[in-house]
This record gives C-alpha cells, structure tokens and sequence, in this order.
C-alpha cells in the first residue's frame, strides 16, 4: 500500500478548513488550491486580480518546494476565477511563472472563492 505523506511548510499559508496544503504520493504531488493569502496575516494581498494570482503561484512555489518539486515540474493547474473578465490579467501573471513548456490547464469560472479571493489555483506535479 502507498502512504500518503502531508506536506507542510511556514511559507505558505496554513489550511483554512480541515484539508491538507498539499499531499504526496510516490512520485506526486496534489496541492489544494491556493489564494492569494499572505502567508504571514492569513489576509488577500491588496492589489486585486494580478497580486492575488502573484501571491498564489508564489504560495505553491513554496508548497512544491516543501515537497520535493518545483514549478517547472507542474503536469496540470486548475484556476478558479471569481470572474472570467479577469481572465487576461490572470494569465500575463500565470505566464510569467510558467515561461517555458507550460502545464495543462483548465480554468473555470465559480460563484465565489473563499475569503472573497478573486483567483485560487491547485496544481498536480511530479518529483
């Protein structure tokens, strides 16, 4: 049987509910989704939908990194936004950390985030 080992790292925000900030399983990682919380105040960085997804991606950095991986490890990413509207801005800051053979993606629009996030994002990545 595979143990599953829970990831944690001060670098990163603490779980705001009963769940795990990422888990991993042999050669995997599966984080839960990321806001844009400042990992020090628990608290939305201010600046809106490109500090948020900043702030987020950063956040997973630092889980990945707890884990063993990295960024430029990341098979597959789902973004959660509170509005599609933001989607471009979302993206230009996505890009800036997935500059090379990004990994697969689905984005979807939901009716709200928790905290009143505009953006969270969850990422599976390999060791």
């Amino acid at each position: 049987m595979t143990e599953k080992e829970i990831i944690v790292t001060d670098k990163a925000p603490k779980a705001i509910g009963p769940y795990t900030v990422a888990n991993r399983v042999e050669n995997l990682v599966f984080s839960a989704g990321q806001l844009g919380l400042d990992p020090a105040t628990m608290e939305l960085v201010p600046g809106g939908i490109e500090a948020e997804t900043r702030q987020a991606l950063t956040n997973l950095k630092h889980v990945l990194d707890a884990a063993g991986s990295s960024l430029d490890k990341v098979v597959k990413t789902t973004v959660f936004l509170r509005d599609m509207g933001d989607f471009s801005k979302m993206n230009a800051i996505y890009g800036e950390f997935f500059p090379k053979d990004p990994p697969a993606r689905s984005t979807v629009q939901v009716a709200a985030l928790p905290r009143g996030g505009a953006v969270e994002i969850e990422v599976v990545a390999v060791i």
